[in-house]
């Protein structure tokens, strides 16, 4: 029996942070319908890979769901949604609140359908006043974290290219969910559990925060190196770039005695690793000398050997052939229609030795089962025929 075999979900989530939770959820066994817009939402056709045009992200964060298409606007669509919340559990919505409002989808609104349920409903600033209405993504979150500024240079601040915000507030919801779940078994009592991508910017960036807010330093971008140890950079090879990162005295020592430069171990500009850090230019040069005529898989096999944590920078081919990759296991190739091949799903980043996760259904089309899922909540052929023709769904 899976986790959360029988807890029904339902999905009015765009983008990443809602529907990267509920994929978390299906994958222990929560059923999942996605709700779609009358055509389908715009987050289904970012990156498009496929011919009708769904996106790459798309396809990752909505496996294991079925999906049903709603014009939620309507008195129509809105009595559907009022008999679907009747039996489900959960609804996960990452909106500002004042759309979640005009939806009919905010905490009180669903409560009064269903007393225990729980609404997941993350948004880009938080629930303060001031801000919960306002409007953001990843990148956003970001930058305003602190994270953009420290990477990069002084004269070229860098977001991630992967929207690692996004994501690890999709974890904190299903975390979220997963609690309220827990606590309902108690008191029998639905809450709301709410999470922002402000906060979960601030959290990945607090070491850097706090470091400013006690010691005042004001960093500025320094590339690849860390600020507090070293050497902790990207290096090149003959053949390609690996990342590698020295932490620790026994650590440094090793490091010295692999560059063949162990009078370094004793030298007090590098006596721990905040004055590393201090020199991590120094010391970053000597590492560029030992492994500029290495190859990539040279450098990392002898830093390996020397247990000193490195891997190769790999690009998206290269992630896709890697061996190692390969031997965890943590690619579900999967068929979809209108892909030119199969798909690359990964894996559910968590698991559970008796009761692991699985994926074991593609991500739907836009509308794919709306008229099944229309019949489970009571409406004949005739009825369902009746609402397509009004392009109610």
């Amino acid at each position: 029996m899976k986790v959360l075999q029988g807890i029904r979900v339902l999905d009015f989530g765009r983008f990443i942070a809602g529907p990267f939770c509920s994929a978390l959820l299906a994958d222990y066994g929560a059923e999942v319908i996605r709700i779609d817009r009358v055509g389908g939402g715009e987050d289904r056709f970012i990156v498009p890979v496929t011919e009708h045009g769904e996106g790459a992200l798309f396809l990752q964060v909505n496996r294991n769901k079925r999906s049903m298409t709603l014009d939620l606007d309507s008195p129509e669509g809105r009595d559907i949604v009022r008999k679907l919340v009747v039996d489900a559990d959960v609804v996960i919505a990452n909106m500002p609140p004042r759309t979640l409002k005009s939806l009919g989808l905010d905490y009180e609104s669903l409560c009064s359908i269903k007393p225990d349920i729980i609404l997941v409903a993350s948004n880009a600033f938080g629930s303060s006043e001031a801000v919960r209405d306002r409007v953001g993504f990843d990148g956003v979150g970001q930058a305003l974290s602190g994270a953009v500024h420290i990477a990069g240079t002084p004269d070229q601040p860098q977001k991630s290219m992967v929207p690692v915000v996004d994501f690890a507030t999709a974890f904190s919801c299903a975390f979220g969910t997963m609690l309220a779940l827990y606590e309902r078994q108690r008191s029998g009592k639905g809450q709301e559990v709410s999470a922002s991508l402000l906060c979960t910017g601030l959290n990945m960036a607090s070491g850097a925060l706090i470091e400013e807010a006690l010691l005042g330093l004001d960093r500025a971008a320094i590339l690849n190196r860390a600020s507090s140890y070293a050497p902790s950079d990207i290096f090149k090879a003959r053949d390609g770039w690996f990342i590698t990162q020295v932490i620790g005295r026994p650590m440094f020592k090793r490091w010295t005695q692999l560059m063949g430069r162990t009078e370094l171990f004793d030298d007090p500009r590098f006596a721990d690793d905040k004055l590393r850090g201090e020199n991590g230019e120094f010391l970053s040069g000597v590492m560029s000398a030992w492994c500029k005529n290495l190859s990539q898989a040279e450098a990392v096999a002898q830093l390996e050997q020397a247990r000193i944590p490195a891997g190769p920078v790999n690009s998206p081919r290269q992630v896709l052939q890697d061996e190692t990759i390969k031997a965890a296991n943590l690619i579900h190739w999967m068929d979809y229609p209108g892909a030119p091949k199969k798909v690359p799903i990964f894996a559910t980043p968590v698991s559970l030795s008796r009761t692991p996760p699985e994926i074991h259904t593609r991500p739907p089309l836009t509308g794919e089962h709306t008229d099944e899922i229309l019949a489970g909540i009571g409406l004949d052929a005739q009825a369902v025929a009746d609402l397509r023709l009004r392009n109610l769904i």
